[in-house]
């Protein structure tokens, strides 16, 4: 079959994904359900045959393919036989944002708003890929270990798929997260602890259960999906690439693949130019790796999370070595955020963009707003801001701070109601 055609069946497609390598030792295996390597336990990456994939992908190849993230299917672990088969996913929007770069004094700022995904996270791109690759490999059960965006995309797209689910949160989850996790007839366990115990738990499961846990045994297949976040921004801005973009970093994956995503695209000359400078964003009551960058380490101490970005509150981050070697490689840094400074976050996205974005995505604007006022940024930079979940998920940390003004049914108490409204401004 042709690259071009990308609309039914892709049965006879041959993946260039080639073997499991380490990211340690770099031994290789065989492309199964394995998430460390079984000789020094390190973590275990997808390895490409990249002449191959450059030999298939070009910029008419992926316009043609459907849209989805599944158009960047030479560069993912696994493909679909059917890509309309599922939630669609991917190909959110690109915003450009002159009101809110002109607030922080730049001009040329863009927000990626993964918030448009099926269930409003960037969670629905991994969930694709990692549900993609388990019903391969024969899995019927698909489970997670999660902070809330994961746990929605896992339970919506089992259910999409016919796939039975289990998915296990801290039992302080936000109300909004639980609610649009059991609406889809998964079977929630909510665990008395933090995303860590809710982890170490998983594994232990994983480990005597023929399940498929997206963020454990399929880890490697799952993470992959990450990256057409960076193919699809260079596609967006016409196949050129940002100067900068802001990530935020939980288990710091995302903040890795997005680089890896750019190095692909650089490598197989879909597009010019040098990497992108990457700044990682973390909340200050759970930024382990803000912490071990900041002190010049090479190494990430684990952390008990206290933030109300639930999101992002992972206290010992998986990747988080690797994000502190990406950070180094793209000349960027990895900064920490105040409470105070996630929900002016949130509020400034909001009041300059029209774009609600849960905690998350406040660590990420106050990242980019403190970057702009310490002069770390260029004013000529073209900036790309990921924000990678939906306000509705987390209401509580602005509701707070709403005004109201309650009136009478009469236009005596409109206007002076307006008025006072006017004072307070």
């Amino acid at each position: 079959m042709g690259p071009g055609d990308r609309g039914g069946p892709v049965s006879d497609y041959q993946t260039a994904a080639s073997a499991l390598r380490c990211k340690e030792c770099e031994r290789t295996g065989e492309l199964t359900a394995a998430y460390v390597c079984e000789y020094c336990f390190g973590p275990l990456e997808v390895l490409y045959d990249m002449e191959l994939v450059a030999s298939r992908v070009s910029r008419e190849s992926i316009a043609a393919g459907p849209q989805s993230l599944w158009r960047y299917r030479d560069f993912l672990p696994c493909a679909p036989e059917d890509m309309t088969a599922g939630l669609p996913t991917g190909m959110t929007p690109l915003v450009r944002t002159p009101r809110l770069a002109a607030a922080l004094g730049l001009n040329d700022v863009w927000v990626k708003n993964d918030t448009a995904n099926p269930t409003h996270s960037f969670k629905d791109r991994v969930v694709s890929v990692a549900l993609e690759k388990a019903k391969q490999l024969g899995y019927r059960v698909v489970a997670c270990a999660s902070t809330g965006n994961l746990a929605n995309s896992v339970a919506a797209h089992a259910s999409a798929h016919g796939l039975e689910s289990y998915v296990f949160v801290p039992a302080d989850l936000e109300e909004q997260k639980i609610v649009a996790t059991a609406v889809y007839d998964t079977t929630l366990l909510a665990v008395e602890g933090n995303y860590d115990d809710v982890n170490r738990l998983c594994m232990e499961i994983a480990s005597d259960r023929p399940w498929a846990f997206v963020n454990v045994n399929v880890r490697p297949y799952y993470s992959e999906g990450s990256k057409t976040l960076a193919y699809e921004v260079a596609e967006q801005l016409g196949w050129r690439l940002p100067d900068r973009c802001i990530v935020p970093i939980a288990s710091g994956s995302l903040y890795t693949k997005i680089n890896r995503g750019f190095r692909d695209l650089l490598e197989t000359g879909l597009v010019e130019g040098r990497q992108p400078v990457l700044n990682g964003a973390q909340a200050l009551g759970c930024g382990p790796v803000a912490a071990a960058w900041d002190a010049g380490l090479d190494f990430v101490s684990p952390v008990r999370p206290d933030t109300i970005a639930k999101s992002l509150a992972i206290g010992n981050p998986a990747d988080g070595l690797f994000a502190l070697d990406v950070a180094r490689s793209t000349g960027g840094a990895i900064s920490a955020v105040t409470e105070e400074e996630i929900v002016e976050g949130i509020e400034l996205l909001a009041r300059t963009t029209g774009i609600f974005t849960e905690t998350a995505g406040g660590v990420t604007t106050a990242t980019l707003a403190k970057l702009a006022a310490a002069g770390a940024i260029d004013p000529d930079e073209r900036v790309v801001v990921y924000i990678t979940g939906d306000g509705l998920k987390t209401l509580d940390a602005v509701a707070s701070r709403i005004e109201r003004h309650p009136i009478e049914p009469t236009v005596a108490s409109f206007e002076a109601a307006i008025g006072e409204a006017r004072l307070i401004a």
